[in-house]
């Protein structure tokens, strides 16, 4: 069975985790031909992420977690977590549910025809400002 690593860094995502944490494991669970390992890395939070990610490891196998001993950036947390990586792929995923969970199935179904790197890209950007919307619009 191939290993599969979610690698999820977190600053100040106390909300967003229990939510984050359904939907991950309504999908992992579908996806039986997988092995699944959710690696949080907590980027230094000052809320109450940290217990948040104890209380599902208690619950779940599957969680393991790395704790910073302040906040980095989200690059050193993603790197931080990489270091402790173990599986045949990885996905990296934001906490805060801005980017769907769900597409983890066809990044899969990608990486199982044989891509290397996955990477998925935003088609929509609902609910930010309409500035914002041109700020990025001239970036990418």
């Amino acid at each position: 069975m191939k290993q599969i690593c979610i690698l999820i860094p977190t600053y100040n995502e106390q909300e967003a985790l229990p939510y984050l944490y359904e939907r991950l494991n309504r999908i992992t669970n579908q996806l039986t031909n997988y092995a699944f390992t959710f690696l949080f890395v907590n980027d230094g939070s000052t809320d109450g992420t940290l217990t948040t990610i104890k209380k599902l490891k208690q619950q779940d196998y599957r969680v393991r977690f790395v704790n910073l001993s302040r906040n980095y950036g989200k690059e050193i947390a993603m790197i931080a977590g990489f270091d402790h990586v173990c599986a045949d792929a990885t996905i990296l995923l934001d906490a805060d549910l801005q980017d769907p969970p769900e597409i983890i199935v066809q990044m899969l179904e990608y990486w199982e025809y044989g891509y290397e790197d996955v990477y998925a890209k935003r088609i929509s950007r609902k609910g930010e400002t309409w500035f914002k919307k041109m700020v990025f619009q001239k970036i990418l």
